[in-house]
């Protein structure tokens, strides 16, 4: 049997990977803290799960779903967008429905590249985001994510050969893993090199309103590029309303780049369940209560759990946005974050993500979901102390 080359650069994955040394420790008896994968615990609002139920008793929502049928779905992401920033989106052209966010930042590339064509990717950054490239066969260029930068990309450093060659940049913040936050001035330039370079600039954009200044919410990336002249920002429910398992998420952008996406979608799949937009939908029209009642949440558990990281001698910074906290990790392991994260996990059943996994720049550091309730934070704070 003969496979594709295109396998060979989808083989490491860092949740799979620590899948498996969760399956190992808990084999031998290890209660496994799940701090690895940024799966919330909490759960969607009851608005939310009244509409799915109410659905589920309509049998016209039981057919395939096609692209005219998410019409209520994109008028109310168009209306949140437009309310939330201040700029018209037009649901007809500019939106798409997605199955989770990932599927768009994994089939955009297909749209796209052509073999050999460069992506700008942020290193450390979304395994899904590499797997898309690699699918439509382009090539990946990391853009270094240094903390004397903020974590943010020296677009100067770009490589000319490499820009002649390059298609698309994708940017991410609130950014995961790191948990840095790009100013609007860095949208602004960013805007200004994807123009002078003829690239499409890509932003996902799931920590939208996963952040704890609220005097500085986070930017979009139409705040730069008003007139979505060259840029699609990708949107999730996963995040803000705890939808992760319903896999629904859009795309907002440039007209010519959601027509080029829904073609490549509508050669994948359909949609998902209508019950799943119309619970979408009934998220996206409701007050923000719930969206506030989650931040606090989080905030909480960041500020214990970081209280609790020094006590025990590991001082890491306070992140200002996202359910994560990204820390370098102290010696021996500085080095060896997939050893650590195996070693700790299979002493302790304390899962967390290696930095190695999100690219090489992610090496020494290791990223916590906070994603269980404060107690076992403290208690999971208190095993990896005896573990160091």
């Amino acid at each position: 049997m003969q496979f594709a080359e295109r396998l060979q650069f989808l083989q490491a994955n860092v949740f799979a990977d620590m899948d498996r040394a969760k399956a190992k420790a808990k084999a031998t008896g290890k209660e496994i803290v799940d701090l690895s994968l940024g799966s919330s615990d909490l759960t969607a609002s009851e608005r939310v799960i009244a509409a799915i139920e109410q659905s589920l008793r309509d049998r016209n929502t039981h057919g395939y779903l096609l692209h005219h049928g998410t019409q209520a779905f994109r008028e109310a992401a168009a209306n949140w967008y437009t309310k939330r920033f201040g700029i018209p989106v037009d649901a007809q052209t500019e939106v798409l429905s997605l199955i989770g966010s990932q599927e768009g930042t994994a089939h955009l590339p297909l749209a796209l590249l052509n073999p050999g064509d460069f992506a700008l990717l942020l290193d450390p950054g979304y395994p899904s985001h590499a797997g898309g490239v690699y699918l439509a066969g382009g090539q990946v260029y990391p853009m270094p994510l240094l903390a004397e930068n903020d974590f943010l990309p020296v677009l100067a450093d770009v490589p000319l050969p490499v820009l002649a060659q390059a298609r698309m940049m994708v940017l991410s913040y609130p950014h995961n893993p790191t948990t840095a936050i790009a100013p609007l001035s860095f949208f602004e330039r960013a805007v200004d090199f994807c123009r002078q370079h003829n690239l499409v600039l890509v932003h996902d954009f799931p920590y939208v309103d996963i952040f704890f200044d609220t005097a500085s919410p986070p930017p979009s990336i139409f705040q730069a590029d008003p007139h979505k002249e060259i840029s699609i920002e990708f949107f999730t429910f996963s995040k803000s309303y705890n939808m992760g398992g319903f896999r629904i998420g859009y795309a907002i952008g440039n007209a010519r780049l959601i027509q080029a996406l829904r073609q490549i979608k509508a050669v994948v799949d359909f949609n998902q369940y209508k019950g799943i937009l119309n619970g979408a939908i009934a998220a996206l029209n409701a007050p923000d209560d719930s969206i506030k009642e989650t931040v606090a949440i989080y905030q909480k558990r960041r500020d214990s759990f970081i209280n609790a990281l020094h006590r025990i001698g590991w001082q890491v910074p306070t992140p200002k946005a996202t359910m994560y906290v990204w820390a370098k990790l102290p010696e021996p392991w500085a080095n060896n974050s997939i050893e650590f994260c195996t070693q700790l996990v299979a002493a302790t059943g304390v899962a967390v993500a290696p930095g190695a996994g999100f690219g090489k720049c992610g090496e020494g550091y290791v990223r916590f979901a906070l994603v269980q309730d404060l107690e076992i934070l403290e208690a999971s704070v208190e095993k990896i102390a005896s573990f160091l």
